[in-house]
Parts: structure tokens; C-alpha cells; sequence
């Protein structure tokens, strides 16, 4: 099972919550019928866990990255950099197995792949302040 992918897939997911309103069981349903290639490298256990959370917990979340936010409102961050930021930080919060510079650095690779490289540098930024304040 792959988690890198798997991550990458459930910022997609939030992503896609986002722009379609959608409820997290669609959403991965709907993922898990369009998926091509072998659906058993992806970690289905995280995938959900993630995706369900991140809509669970998504105004804490909120809150965290609004405090972090640094002469910027949180309606202005890009709905792809703020699906980065939630995901992240929701694997801080709820995931003690994974080690909150892996959580750091894992997304800021899916932010190299989906987003710009101001993007990296302003999502470093956040989570970094934000793990200091945990």
C-alpha cells in the first residue's frame, strides 16, 4: 500500500468536496470507479480515515490555518493550497504514526506536483508556524 499516493489522492478528494460539494462517500466512490490502474496499492484504510476527517474537522482546521495566515484571508487561499493545508494538518493532529515533518514534507511535494512554487514557500510557512504553536 502506498500512503504517498494515497495522500496525494485524498487532497485531491478534499479538493474535489470542495468544488462539487460533495460528501466524502461520494467522493471516493466516485474515485474508486474512475481509478485506473491496481486499486490495492492504494491505502483504503487512510483514504478514508483522511477524507472523512478532513470534513469532519474542517472548521478546526480552519481556524488553525486562518491563525497562521500572514496578512491574507483564509476566502483568498487557492482551494488547491487550502485542500494541501487541511490534509497536512489534519495527519498532524490525528495520526501519530506519522511524524509531523513527513506530514510537512509529503505536502509540500503534492504542492510542487498541483500547485506553484510560491504555493510551497506559503504552505511551508503555515504549517511550519503551526507545528511550532502544537
Amino acid at each position: 500500500m502506498n500512503r504517498i499516493k494515497t495522500r496525494e489522492i485524498a487532497v485531491q478528494l478534499t479538493y474535489q468536496m470542495m468544488i462539487n460539494k460533495e460528501e466524502p462517500s461520494e467522493a471516493i466512490e466516485s474515485f474508486k470507479e474512475a481509478f485506473e490502474g491496481d486499486i490495492t496499492e492504494i491505502d483504503d484504510t487512510y483514504l478514508n480515515q483522511v477524507v472523512n476527517g478532513v470534513n469532519e474537522k474542517k472548521d478546526q482546521l480552519d481556524v488553525i490555518i486562518e491563525k497562521y495566515l500572514v496578512n491574507w484571508k483564509l476566502g483568498r487561499v487557492s482551494k488547491v493550497n487550502l485542500s494541501i493545508l487541511r490534509v497536512a494538518l489534519y495527519e498532524i493532529l490525528h495520526f501519530e504514526d506519522i511524524p509531523n515533518k513527513v506530514a510537512i514534507n509529503e505536502a509540500l511535494e503534492i504542492a510542487k506536483k498541483f500547485s506553484d512554487e510560491k504555493s510551497v514557500s506559503f504552505i511551508n510557512g503555515v504549517l511550519d508556524k503551526a507545528l511550532k504553536d502544537m
